[in-house]
């Protein structure tokens, strides 16, 4: 990296026109939903509720919406319905903004 360039966004995070698109590996019946860091090139996320009739879709999108500062609609669910591994794109949000606002200690621009 040369001084002056922006930070590498992690492998979670991709630009895309209008927005980025997030990996994510989703933990359902947690304790509680809270976000657990990056493994294997995806934001892993730790979800309270149970895989059970979209539940644990919709609670995704909630939560990340909620991290991201976004609104519910800016946050869509594209790969991964019945996965663990998820692919959700976040409409108005910069892959670096978004990296900012999901990972502790990384600069939010």
């Amino acid at each position: 990296m040369t001084a002056g360039s922006p930070p590498a966004s992690p492998a979670f995070v991709t630009a895309r026109p209008g927005g980025c698109t997030l990996h994510v590996r989703v933990v359902p019946r947690a304790g509680r939903s809270s976000l657990a860091g990056e493994r294997d090139g995806a934001l892993m996320v730790r979800l309270a509720a149970a895989p059970v009739d979209g539940e644990a879709n919709e609670a995704l999108t909630e939560f990340l919406a909620g991290r991201l500062g976004v609104p519910r609609r800016a946050v869509r669910l594209v790969s991964g319905d019945r996965s663990r591994h998820k692919r959700l794109e976040v409409d108005g949000l910069d892959a670096i903004t978004a990296t900012g606002r999901l990972l502790p200690g990384t600069p939010d621009r």
